[in-house]
């Protein structure tokens, strides 16, 4: 399976070993990344790059590495914010406390899958690559309705 160009992966977690181990396996698959410490710094870095709250976040294709527990705000408070902004991207949650609540809780706000740690690189890698195709799937059907959308705001009322 080829990386998707240009794709991000956002490594949110207040571990920096993990997060820098992360880092450094998506850098030997030829995956841009950038780490996080925190809910708080992501959330600083989306006010930064995309200051209105109204606007989905991140516009860039890629998928989000999230810790479910961390000190501040949490993933999954996270991650209402980000279904709170209309984000689309796939976000993948890993913990290494986890329960079958906490799971079921993720994944019915729409995540895209869990892990739990430890777990062995390939199986990250794989679970990465799947959310990346499904993040360009879904900015593909985007662009498409996008497409339709604008043909058809440009038809004149008898048209």
């Amino acid at each position: 399976m080829q990386p998707v160009l240009n794709a991000c992966v956002y490594i949110v977690d207040d571990d920096a070993i993990v997060r820098d181990a992360m880092a450094w396996l998506l850098r030997s698959r030829r995956l841009m990344s950038e780490s996080f410490a925190s809910a708080e710094a992501f959330e600083q870095m989306l006010a930064q790059k995309f200051p209105s709250p109204q606007a989905p976040v991140p516009t860039q294709a890629g998928c989000i590495l999230l810790d479910v527990r961390m000190p501040g705000m949490s993933g999954i408070e996270l991650q209402h914010e980000l279904n709170r902004r209309g984000a689309i991207i796939p976000v993948i949650f890993i913990s290494g406390h986890a329960d079958i609540p906490m799971a079921v809780e993720a994944i019915q706000h729409g995540a895209f899958d869990f892990l739990q740690k430890p777990f062995r690189d390939q199986e990250l890698i794989d679970r990465v690559q799947r959310a990346l195709a499904a993040d360009g799937n879904n900015r593909a059907e985007l662009a498409k309705r996008d497409a339709i959308r604008e043909r058809f705001d440009s038809l004149t009322p008898r048209e």
